[in-house]
């Protein structure tokens, strides 16, 4: 199955305040693009997934990936 590359938009709260964030990740679908997103950022920052709030998941084209490990990871 063809690996495609997603960003993932959202928010989540920690220490009372809410945090935007943006990832890109390499994934096979969109769900499983936003499961590992949830992941990240429960591992990370220690934040539980209902504070966790995903705006966008959006399927990228290879010129529209910023992160170097993504664009080569998508390439290759």
């Amino acid at each position: 199955m063809a690996k495609k590359a997603y960003r993932v938009e959202g928010k989540f709260y920690a220490k009372n305040m809410w945090y935007p964030f943006k990832k890109e990740i390499v994934s096979s679908s969109k769900v499983k693009a936003k499961e590992k997103v949830l992941s990240i950022i429960g591992s990370n920052h220690r934040v539980k997934r209902k504070k966790v709030e995903i705006k966008e998941v959006k399927e990228l084209s290879p010129e529209e990936v910023e992160d170097p490990v993504v664009k080569y990871l998508i390439e290759n």
